[in-house]
């Protein structure tokens, strides 16, 4: 594939970031401008020549702009195959001049359904004449380049400076393949928005799902494994892919998916008292409030302060130099916070290896959304899990009532416990996880490990009993038998809260009832798996 040299380029603009350096350098290599609106209005107002399409096609811009590109000369100049004999007899039979280079990027559609825009003017952002070009340009790369990207420009330019205005055939080629993600992008978008939004429809019957690059990582769950993070198109909540990273090594696959756990589970108290969570593996092993954020650093260190070692420390208030020091006693992977002052991020710098990620307002969990999740042959979607049971929601089972102290441990346990890998098991006290069951493949187990983190965390701390005894207790979802909740009375636990739901609930409901645990039942569970 030979070099095309570029001696007439069409611009059609709505980011008009860098378009008059942009016609300024290909006017210096002669190159003929041809362009619509308001970007033509730009380009001489900037002393370029330029001229109007209307005047390169003969036909005026009609019906508000919507037909002003979509014309025989514009789509034969782009499409026609410049060693084909028939095209080449077509183009001068028509009066059609090749045109070599297109730079179009689209309506903005995203931002104007970000802005609350009505359902009109959202359809008048709905660009037709511009992915048409985009196409027709792209698949005869082989003889035009598109540029859909404004990030591009400076690449063009050097290119054209290397060549002596020309552009190599693998500059084209890559262009095409940006060219066609972008309007694959674009049309999920739009197919996007009338679906949910427009339609109202959860999962329509095909998902459109575009996302772009935001960075390549070392690699995935393992060193065998290739991984890439892609942030969505669509405007939606922000959160761990947008946080800024103030200092430490780049980010690996499982530095994002492990912070990505802490904040969801952090934001469940966003609006709460200053809260900690330590994860690993996706998993809290720590979880408190408390009046101060190192008093809720220490209490949820506390809970199990072995496994904390290498994990991810999320705060859900900036984070302040007393915090940042305690928390640089131990080797933390990464830190999660809306912000951190001048004293906290001196501490932390002298921390070379530790990344600092600062997330700004903390995203709602009460928010909608999918989750997706990859399966052999197929994706599976769901909505997200934003469930959340309020104190008045409670429906106590057993004879005896729970005390207000006891809700309240209740309540926060059933918080934790919907971030815990299924089957799920957390025992809480006093704003503070005591003991934490995650992932295994029966309810009783879960509730013995817990226990056990329990009784382990005292020794360690040199407490005289473990924060277990006089604890609220919940299972993510309802005990099949009662066995895991003997298991929770042995560790000390004085109530607790389950969904309910199983065949034997009121064999379950007896047993509380016999050791006089206060239980109530939220008609609601959290499997995560």
């Amino acid at each position: 594939m030979t070099d095309i040299t570029i001696k007439r380029a069409l611009l059609s603009v709505s980011d008009k970031a860098g378009l008059i350096e942009l016609g300024e350098a290909l006017a210096s290599h002669g190159v003929e401008l041809v362009s619509t609106g308001g970007t033509a209005k730009a380009l001489r107002d900037a002393g370029l020549a330029v001229m109007d399409i209307s005047d390169l096609t003969g036909f005026p811009e009609m019906m508000d702009g919507r037909v002003k590109t979509l014309h025989p000369i514009v789509h034969g100049g782009l499409l026609a195959v410049r060693d084909n004999p028939e095209h080449v007899a077509a183009m001068e039979g028509h009066g059609i001049g090749a045109i070599d280079l297109v730079v179009v990027n689209l309506y903005p559609f995203a931002a104007t359904v970000a802005k609350g825009a009505s359902r009109e003017e959202i359809i008048e952002n709905i660009d037709i004449g511009g992915p048409s070009m985009v196409r027709s340009a792209a698949k005869n790369h082989e003889s035009v380049a598109i540029v859909t990207d404004p990030s591009d420009y400076a690449r063009l330019i050097a290119e054209m400076a290397e060549k002596s205005g020309a552009t190599s055939y693998d500059f084209r080629r890559l262009l095409a393949a940006k060219a066609y993600a972008a309007t694959a992008a674009y049309d999920s978008m739009i197919a996007t928005w009338f679906a949910f939004a427009d339609q109202g429809t959860m999962f329509p019957e095909s998902m459109a799902v575009a996302s772009t690059l935001a960075s390549t990582l070392r690699y995935g769950e393992n060193p065998h494994q290739s991984a890439g993070l892609y942030v969505p198109v669509t405007p939606g909540a922000s959160g761990i892919a947008q946080a800024i990273q103030l200092q430490g090594k780049e980010l690996s696959y499982n530095n994002y998916n492990d912070a990505d756990a802490a904040l969801e589970l952090v934001s469940e108290f966003r609006d709460g008292p200053p809260t900690v969570v330590i994860v690993k593996h996706a998993n809290p092993c720590g979880v408190a409030s408390g009046g101060t954020l190192i008093e809720a650093y220490e209490a949820a260190l506390a809970c199990d302060s072995v496994s904390a070692f290498g994990g991810i420390i999320a705060v859900n208030r900036p984070l302040d130099g007393p915090t940042a020091e305690a928390i640089s006693g131990i080797f933390t992977e990464v830190v999660v916070a809306p912000a951190a002052d001048h004293a906290a991020r001196e501490i932390f710098a002298r921390k070379k290896n530790l990344r600092l990620l600062l997330t700004g307002e903390l995203p709602d969990p009460k928010r909608a959304g999918l989750a997706m999740k990859s399966i052999a042959g197929g994706i599976l979607f769901q909505s997200r899990d934003n469930g959340q049971i309020s104190r008045d929601a409670l429906k106590v089972v057993t004879k005896r009532q729970p005390t207000e102290q006891e809700l309240a441990d209740c309540l926060f346990a059933w918080t934790v416990a919907k971030h815990v890998k299924s089957n799920a098991i957390v025992y809480a006290q006093g704003g503070s996880t005591a003991g934490i069951g995650a992932g295994q493949m029966n309810r009783l187990e879960s509730a013995r490990i817990a226990a056990w983190k329990g009784r382990d965390a005292a020794d360690k701390a040199g407490w005289a009993s473990p924060r277990t005894i006089g604890s609220a207790v919940a299972s993510d979802a309802f005990f099949p038998f009662a066995d895991g909740l003997l298991a929770a009375v042995e560790a000390g636990a004085t109530a607790v809260i389950q969904p309910g739901g199983s065949i034997r609930d009121d064999e379950v409901i007896r047993a509380a009832d016999e050791a006089g645990l206060a239980m109530v039942f939220t008609g609601m569970r959290h499997f995560r798996h």
